[in-house]
């Protein structure tokens, strides 16, 4: 795993998680993992959309398939937050012909 670095305005390098710390508190805090939840929304809607494209299906095919409206995969794509377990597995599964594999960290 690469660290990304930057410089701040007095020439200082600094890790992201350096600058996550300083922006949005450490691990922990509700501001930090509010953006951790976020970023990993994010991330599900990124890994849908190119699991999509990868099959050459529009959203307005994949929701047909599972039974929503073109307007919502838009949605779930573009932050996919508030996206149900069982959306989630529809539109993988049915949808995409893929598989759900969820992990969790304690």
């Amino acid at each position: 795993m690469s660290i990304m670095k930057a410089k701040n305005k007095n020439n200082e390098i600094s890790t992201w998680s350096d600058i996550k710390d300083r922006v949005y508190g450490k691990p922990g805090t509700e501001r930090r993992d509010n953006l951790e939840r976020e970023a990993e929304s994010f991330k599900i809607g990124l890994l849908l959309k190119k699991a999509r494209e990868a099959r050459h299906m529009t959203q307005e095919e994949l929701g047909q398939i599972i039974d929503k409206k073109r307007e919502y995969i838009s949605r779930v794509e573009n932050n996919g937050s508030n996206i149900t377990l069982s959306t989630l597995f529809d539109i993988v599964e049915k949808g995409l012909g893929g598989k759900v594999i969820i992990s969790i960290e304690v």
